[in-house]
């Protein structure tokens, strides 16, 4: 595909072909994919794509270009082909372990801060959270919260492995326990404390629109971070039915919840005794997080304060 000819010379050459290739190909965002491709084939920033566009490039470079190039046009993801992506301001390492962070997963993390920040008679104040993947959301909360002590579950050793690393990454591993569980089974060693709030984006794609997904999630992410394999609401009635004996009184639970179905989650947890419960929308105006208070309506009598 790109054997040296007079057509690819330089960065600017090599960059235009790269393009136009992959929009006949039908991708999205082609021009972004290239610059973040090439840019880690030679170890630059992006911007020096444009600032040494006419550096010549060498046979080596174009190699490993290629290599990367080839398996994007495989549909696998940009972020696991490079190995990191963006997720609060802060870089992650990602890869097949755990799902890729979204841009709308920090309208969560967002608003676990502010529930956070209201704690502030607690010092350290206690988070729980519950599906940790690449540990993008305890990560950016022990990151920000000044004092905060976190607990996060997962039921893959691979992915608790890849949350470990990011968070020796940002240094803040001493804020986070990682836990190897599956919250469908006896959760007696959580029960023994109360938390002040519970966060979690759990699998919430249903199982009738799964082939609906774009080929690089279905074929490339952990199939059981995104989906249930049910009706998408698994996780959210189990959590509901947890959150009462892990959360003190007034303590607040957080989902993200997939496109139109803030409203069933907040009916649940309603339905179960929560109270104040908010829906946010994220920037591009979809309702994507839910939140209540455990209430003593909703608390359950497992373990004490």
């Amino acid at each position: 595909m790109f054997q040296e000819t007079p057509k690819i010379r330089t960065v600017r050459d090599l960059m235009r072909f790269a393009i136009d290739h992959l929009e006949k190909k039908g991708f999205d965002e082609a021009r972004l994919h290239v610059e973040l491709l090439l840019a880690h084939a030679l170890g630059w920033q992006r911007i020096q794509l444009y600032t040494q566009s006419d550096k010549p490039v060498s046979r080596d470079e174009l190699k490993k270009f290629r290599s990367l190039f080839e398996r994007r046009l495989n549909r696998e993801p940009v972020q696991y082909i490079i190995g990191t992506t963006s997720f609060m301001g802060l870089s992650f390492a990602v890869d097949r372990r755990g799902l890729i962070p979204r841009p709308e997963t920090e309208t969560l993390v967002e608003q676990t801060m502010i529930c956070c920040n209201q704690f502030d008679g607690r010092h350290p104040v206690s988070v729980i959270e519950i599906g940790t993947g690449t540990g993008n959301i305890a990560v950016s909360l022990a990151k920000f919260v000044r004092d905060v002590s976190i607990a996060t579950i997962d039921n893959s050793a691979e992915a608790l492995e890849l949350a470990r690393s990011n968070a020796t990454r940002h240094g803040v591993e001493g804020k986070i326990a990682f836990h190897l569980m599956d919250v469908f089974e006896p959760v007696d060693q959580l029960l023994l404390k109360r938390f002040d709030v519970l966060v979690s984006n759990p699998p919430y794609i249903p199982r009738d629109e799964w082939e609906q997904l774009q080929s690089e999630v279905r074929r490339f992410e952990p199939t059981g971070a995104l989906t249930d394999g049910n009706d998408g609401f698994e996780f959210y009635r189990r959590i509901v039915e947890l959150a009462p004996y892990l959360l003190r009184h007034e303590g607040v639970l957080l989902f993200e919840v997939g496109f139109g179905r803030a409203e069933a989650v907040a009916a649940m947890m309603n339905d179960s005794g929560f109270t104040d419960i908010e829906i946010f929308q994220d920037l591009q105006d979809i309702p994507r997080v839910v939140s209540g208070t455990c209430s003593s309506k909703s608390r359950g009598t497992f373990a004490s304060n």
